[in-house]
């Protein structure tokens, strides 16, 4: 484990080498405060570029670069706006098509309007829009989606500067985890209509989404969604509050240069069909989970484990992603990125719910809250089993869970144990993993 993630401070983000190229090329037209929160962002815009392909899992499902979901949480006037350019930018191919494909729309109103009450209309032409407008309903959303389908199974790309707008696309408030779950998970969630005005079909949903927030409209939102898997199926991106240093971050020149590097990029996301398995990336997923085990069993946190195994598939995915940028070739350098992108999602997850986690909570305090806390790390190298039944108690955790914990660690190899003395000792290998993740 490399990154730490009860610290307020988020972790490092690695240095972008080989094979990251077309992230440097779009972080390098926004300010250098919004690096870190913007690379997660990118990944379902990207990944909405990408159709008629599909990826192997570790666990041999075959999985579509679509039900890609990002969250953008920070501080009123903190930049966020800066993605929404940077949308624009990757997007503008997808903006092209549906010019095109809304002109059909256009031209079909005028011919119903000449017509009188008593003539023939002309039916509605089958119009499959890319990138909707964030004000959308769910009875366009669901028909955009049988459009696409048809079409050859599109990935529809929708950017929500306030995440209040997703309540439109989902039918209400008390739709949107339905809806949210059904998209990742690429299901079928159509509608039945009596009428033949109404909007009756049951298409695959294939959209990615990207949303942005503030803290407390983040908390505010999804209170109520924590435990029944929209949660942990939602990336967050969390920009901390930063000091008050009185610069206005710069933004750089989205020129012809730019779109000529991006536009590289983006034709091989066109180009790629077909199956593949991409085999360094699942190893490293391997070893993810296993590094998500031991950190749940250091923290104790059932909740913690059940958020880093869908952290764990939306990282993979933007492995994916990275992977056909880079010309199908696989890079030490994507997985320190695939790597950063799982500590980042639960390190934002921890720092803005992680009391709201707590199923006791009752409060909705501002962000900055304690995190996950390794307790293997507040004890002494030397230690005894009333020592960490105390601290269990200080945090709120069962005596009970006590010889458990111990069992997991002594599993885990982090500590031994002498039954000459009755103590407990941290191994040189847990010491000298810590010591690693004190320096990130």
């Amino acid at each position: 484990m490399r990154y730490k993630i009860s610290k307020a401070t988020a972790p490092a983000m690695p240095n972008l080498g080989k094979g990251t190229e077309c992230i440097k090329i779009l972080l390098s037209q926004t300010s250098k405060d919004m690096h870190e929160p913007l690379v997660p962002m990118l990944f379902p815009v990207l990944g909405a570029h990408i159709s008629g392909s599909e990826f192997q899992y570790p666990d041999l499902s075959w999985k579509e670069p679509t039900g890609m979901m990002a969250q953008l949480v920070g501080d009123s006037g903190c930049n966020k706006g800066q993605f929404s350019n940077l949308v624009e930018a990757i997007c503008r191919d997808f903006r092209q098509h549906d010019d095109a494909e809304l002109k059909k729309i256009v031209e079909w109103s005028k011919m119903v309007k000449t017509k009188a009450g008593n003539k023939e209309k002309p039916a509605r032409p089958e119009v499959g829009i890319w990138f909707p407008p964030s004000d959308t309903t769910r009875p366009a959303f669901l028909q955009n989606a049988m459009a696409l389908e048809a079409q050859g199974g599109r990935t529809q790309y929708l950017n929500m500067p306030e995440v209040e707008m997703a309540d439109g696309m989902c039918g209400g408030h008390r739709q949107v985890s339905q809806m949210l779950r059904n998209i990742y998970d690429r299901q079928r969630a159509g509608a039945l209509r009596a009428t033949a005005d109404g909007v009756t079909g049951n298409p695959i949903l294939r959209a990615n989404l990207t949303l942005s927030a503030t803290p407390f409209a983040a908390r505010k939102y999804y209170k109520n969604d924590l435990f029944n898997g929209t949660f942990g199926r939602m990336v967050f991106s969390y920009k901390a509050r930063t000091s008050r240093d009185g610069r206005i971050p710069r933004q750089g020149k989205y020129n012809d240069e730019f779109y000529q590097k991006l536009d590289d990029y983006l034709m091989r996301l066109n180009l790629c069909k077909g199956r593949f398995i991409i085999r360094p990336l699942n190893k490293l997923i391997d070893k993810l989970a296993q590094d998500m085990a031991s950190l749940a069993d250091l923290v104790d946190d059932d909740v913690l484990w059940d958020c880093s195994k869908r952290a764990l598939v939306s990282a993979w995915k933007a492995g994916c992603i990275l992977w056909v940028l880079n010309n199908q070739t696989w890079t030490k350098a994507m997985g320190d990125v695939v790597e950063w992108l799982v500590y980042h999602d639960l390190w934002s997850k921890m720092q803005l719910f992680a009391d709201l986690l707590d199923k006791d909570a009752d409060t909705l305090s501002e962000a900055g809250r304690r995190g996950p806390k390794n307790m293997l790390d507040d004890l002494p190298d030397t230690f005894n089993e009333a020592q960490l039944e105390a601290l269990r108690m200080q945090f709120g955790k069962s005596k009970e869970g006590t010889n458990g914990q111990l069992r997991k660690w002594l599993f885990r190899k982090f500590i031994t144990y002498s039954a000459q003395t009755g103590l407990y000792t941290k191994t040189e290998e847990y010491l000298g993993m810590s010591d690693v993740r004190g320096k990130m």
